[in-house]
């Protein structure tokens, strides 16, 4: 009766979220449930594409080589920044797509504004999804 059970619990998951299904993401354990989760824009080919946009074009400049931090901008890698939101795919999209103005930024040690679409490199909106989808890794691991 057991194994029948679970074998429905399992059952019962895995039709929840027929992004898992068709990921292959449908497997046992923990990782398993964190990959279900992600949006479907954070892909492995976004991630890659918005890792190279953000480590070879302005992103890092202010934000850090792999968004640890620097100067001008918060370190993106850990829980600190989205503490001051929610965190969400979404939410960075809109973060990177309009900028944030100066008078925005909390930190008085920053005083630059975060430039709309990557500032100079005026990103497209599937690089925007990219790049979102890169930062999005940063913090939901």
């Amino acid at each position: 009766m057991l194994v029948a059970t679970a074998g429905i619990v399992f059952l019962s998951a895995c039709a929840r979220s027929p992004s898992a299904v068709q990921n292959g993401a449908a497997a046992v354990g923990s990782g398993a449930m964190a990959a279900a989760a992600r949006p479907a824009a954070v892909t492995t080919t976004n991630v890659a594409l918005g890792d190279s946009l953000f480590n070879s074009g302005s992103c890092q400049r202010c934000h850090g080589m792999k968004g640890v931090g620097a100067p001008n901008g918060p370190a993106l890698d850990g829980q600190k920044w989205v503490q001051l939101s929610t965190g969400s795919f979404e939410e960075i999209v809109g973060i990177i797509t309009t900028g944030v103005p100066a008078t925005a930024i909390k930190d008085p040690s920053r005083r630059n504004a975060m430039r709309p679409r990557g500032g100079p490199m005026q990103l497209t909106d599937p690089q925007i999804q990219a790049v979102a989808a890169y930062v999005y890794t940063l913090t939901h691991k």
